[in-house]
């Protein structure tokens, strides 16, 4: 069985096109399960409100149950904490919004670790994170 997980911004573009269905989303395909990163659960909780917020709670809750929420490890910390140096060294951290760029980077050192694919519309960063940890990822044509 494959594993897969979305970024925030996945979830988010559903949402502003007014379509939360993706927040009722569990598997890929019959081969495929779908994680959710608790950095993704922070993100998503921090800018919810009203229904969304109580779609957001049955997503952590059903992911939960199922026992696939993803959390990063000291190893993820610590391996994230090198890939941003070395980001930093190339493109300095003005250029790419530390704080944005850690949480991509927890998502996808976590990733990973797991062997889950990440699925982004926010291809800019990620493929900066690529160049120093491989990891798979892919860009969601929305």
């Amino acid at each position: 069985m494959r594993a897969a997980l979305f970024d925030s911004s996945v979830y988010i573009s559903g949402i502003r096109r007014g379509d939360d269905a993706v927040l009722a989303q569990r598997r890929l395909s019959p081969d495929t399960l779908l994680w959710l990163s608790s950095v993704v659960l922070e993100e998503l909780y921090a800018g919810a409100w009203g229904e969304i917020r109580d779609s957001v709670e049955r997503l952590e809750h059903d992911f939960e149950r199922a026992r696939r929420i993803l959390v990063p490890n000291l190893g993820d910390w610590t391996q994230t904490g090198r890939v941003l140096a070395r980001v930093a060294a190339k493109y300095g951290y003005e250029k790419i919004g530390q704080g944005r760029l850690t949480n991509d980077a927890l998502i996808a050192m976590s990733a990973a670790r797991i062997g889950a694919r990440v699925i982004t519309v926010n291809e800019r960063d990620f493929r900066k994170l690529a160049e120093f940890r491989s990891f798979q990822w892919e860009v969601d044509k929305i």
